[in-house]
């Protein structure tokens, strides 16, 4: 591992995979190192069943009549639900309140309430100002709950840490599913680039020419280094960079900070949804914890049921059985009591301890969006950046990743010639 090449990848999630092919595209030699024992990164799958696949990370193509992995997926053959691209739709979300489904009138009414926070945000970007979520938007409200379990779901975070300037930025389209999981999608687009699994870089060297990455399995030198590393891992400084990263690079870093979504996946023994049960629920009771809930939206025995910010945090600190424990509860307020007799299995994903991410995607704080372009920016012409975090309208998705591992890799070509 010691001969030169142009590029040295440092991760081969969807941005490191995407910089791969786009640099063999441009006729640059490249090495991907990845710590992990496997690729993907956040886009990962696991079978709960035979032939029934569930998604730790990404699920959804967002932004579906853009989304690269749509085309992608029609070319390989993979079953993708455009069908169901609209389940986040005005329209098609149920609410659940104390046990009960809103009545027809309180619904409208809270879907009134979730207008008016989107127009205060809408009207605080235009007016040029970057302030968090919670300032803008009634915290009193009824139905300020599942307002905010939504967002925190988004978002990654709490509403008073949200970025309302990096929200208006995030691009809006169709969520499409994907049958047999979105990481197995990106698993087989990205067959035949080569990586060198369970090699972790532990310092990349830039005070000479060119870089020198330091792994666990030697030492790799190159022209460049691209890093596609999550903002929790740098923020958690477990790469060392000497020179150290300069203060506007830290600063960008730091204002981007990788929040957590979690989800537990539900498998029941026959079907409790019946036709008319498969959609997207928020669920949330008075003095306790709200949720979001995805049952069978592709005709499987399946709940997935949606946590983030503090809570979800909070709640992976009490360890898998009390993820569990609030996943059947969240399920049986909306669906009754009897379902916790089906449960069969259930994984519960813990991504604030995730190793290799520390986290699940980015999400800007309050005055901080413009950090994206900063955390973009290449060092000297030799250290370059791409991820979800480096990039605006489609941050947080696994196609954002993508695309930023496209621009990275072009950067590269210009710069090298």
């Amino acid at each position: 591992m010691s001969t030169e090449i142009d590029v040295i990848i440092i991760g081969a999630g969807a941005a490191g995979l995407s910089a791969a092919k786009e640099l063999m595209k441009q006729g640059l030699s490249y090495t991907v190192v990845e710590g992990s024992h496997r690729i993907g990164g956040r886009a990962y799958s696991e079978e709960i069943a035979p032939g029934v696949w569930f998604d730790l990370g990404c699920s959804y193509l967002h932004q579906g009549e853009v989304n690269p992995f749509g085309p992608i997926a029609d070319e390989l053959g993979v079953v993708i639900g455009r069908e169901h691209g609209d389940i986040f739709a005005e329209g098609k979300l149920l609410f659940y309140h104390n046990g009960a489904q809103l009545s027809d009138a309180d619904q409208q009414a809270c879907m009134q309430y979730e207008q008016q926070c989107y127009d205060a945000i809408s009207a605080c970007v235009k007016r040029g100002e970057d302030s968090s979520i919670a300032d803008l938007i009634n915290l009193e409200s009824p139905y300020a709950p599942p307002f905010m379990n939504g967002m925190a779901g988004l978002t990654s975070v709490d509403v008073d840490q949200c970025s309302v300037a990096d929200l208006s930025d995030s691009g809006h389209g169709s969520d499409i599913p994907v049958l047999n999981g979105y990481g197995n999608l990106v698993a087989r687009w990205a067959e035949g680039i080569p990586v060198s699994l369970n090699t972790k870089v532990e310092s990349i060297d830039w005070s000479g020419k060119g870089v020198s990455v330091e792994t666990n399995k030697g030492t790799i030198k190159a022209r460049t280094v691209l890093s596609t590393v999550s903002n929790g891992i740098l923020a958690a400084n477990h790469i060392r960079f000497n020179p150290g990263l300069p203060d506007w690079k830290i600063d960008a870093i730091n204002g981007l900070p990788t929040g957590t979504l979690n989800k537990t996946c539900l498998l029941f023994d026959k079907d409790i949804f019946g036709p008319d049960g498969r959609g997207f629920y928020h669920n949330w009771a008075d003095g306790g914890e709200g949720s979001g809930i995805e049952a069978s939206v592709m005709g499987q025995n399946l709940a997935i049921v949606f946590t983030g910010g503090r809570h979800t945090v909070w709640l992976e600190k009490q360890g898998q059985q009390a993820g569990h424990d609030f996943a059947v509860d969240q399920v049986a307020a909306v669906f009754g009591n009897d379902i916790r007799k089906s449960v069969s299995k259930s994984i519960i994903t813990a991504w604030s301890t995730e190793p290799w991410t520390l986290g699940s995607y980015s999400c800007a704080l309050p005055g901080q969006a413009h950090q994206r372009k900063e955390l973009a920016r290449s060092i000297d012409d030799r250290v370059f950046f791409a991820g979800e975090a480096t990039i605006n309208q489609h941050q947080a998705t696994c196609h954002g990743a993508y695309l930023s591992g496209i621009r990275a890799a072009q950067e590269i070509k210009a710069t090298l010639g």
